[in-house]
């Protein structure tokens, strides 16, 4: 059974933007719920209650049970309008769900094992091709996140979406095994002390060696300066 965050609402009577004003002046932040075929709900909500979510990770994709004067709709918060300036939350969209009816959401991916990947392990780079996956799900099985686990994956590995744990009962908007992160080899080259003795350097950015300065003659005298330009006319 699917776990809902219960948050509570007012109903409000008028829409449009001055009655949404009307609302942000009384200390309210104006929203409404639509979907499922079913009129918009005009809502009024605590701004302490709405940025109490939005501080939780993964917010678009929890459910929620919004009470709207006693009576409680399960909803998905679609989306959020802030304020230019202070960054307050000004209006929030909520999406009604409907039994049976899928919805697209967004899970996030969490990574699980890094300490005891082999390829980590040796100095690879864990490459992150997507942090989140968007999938089509039943409103009553959408899940908080999906799990990759890095504990066996070595160098040159990807992790692909068939890989993922906790994907049961949804389908993935792009339709095929796409790639959610891979472990690739270490930029990063070494040099020894040795090396570095012997005036061996590591390549630079674009792959070449910087040029080595000129050699000195082998008399081991210092080259000759070039002679300096005349200037002015003969005396």
């Amino acid at each position: 059974m699917a776990n809902f965050t219960t948050i509570e609402a007012a109903s409000r009577e008028r829409a449009g933007k001055g009655a949404a004003r009307a609302t942000r002046r009384e200390g309210k932040v104006p929203g409404v719920i639509y979907g499922a075929k079913l009129p918009p709900t005009l809502i009024a909500l605590d701004p302490r209650l709405v940025l109490r979510e939005l501080h939780k990770s993964g917010w678009r994709s929890r459910l929620y049970e919004v009470t709207v004067d006693g009576t409680p709709v399960r909803a998905l918060i679609r989306d959020v309008q802030f304020h230019p300036v202070t960054d307050k939350p000004e209006h929030v969209d909520f999406q009604r769900l409907a039994a049976g009816e899928k919805i697209h959401v967004t899970v996030q991916v969490v990574f699980l094992n890094e300490g005891t990947s082999p390829g980590l392990k040796r100095g690879g780079v864990l490459n992150i091709v997507r942090h989140t996956v968007e999938v089509y799900v039943d409103p009553e099985n959408i899940p908080e996140h999906f799990e990759a686990d890095l504990g066996n994956r070595d160098i040159n590995d990807a992790i692909r979406w068939s890989d993922l744990v906790g994907t049961e009962g949804t389908r993935n908007t792009v339709g095929r095994d796409f790639v959610i992160a891979t472990v690739a080899a270490p930029t990063k080259i070494e040099v020894t002390a040795e090396q570095a003795a012997a005036g061996v350097v590591a390549p630079s950015a674009k792959g070449r060696a910087p040029a080595k300065p000129a050699a000195a003659p082998a008399s081991g005298k210092a080259p000759p300066k070039p002679a300096a330009a005349k200037t002015g006319g003969k005396k």
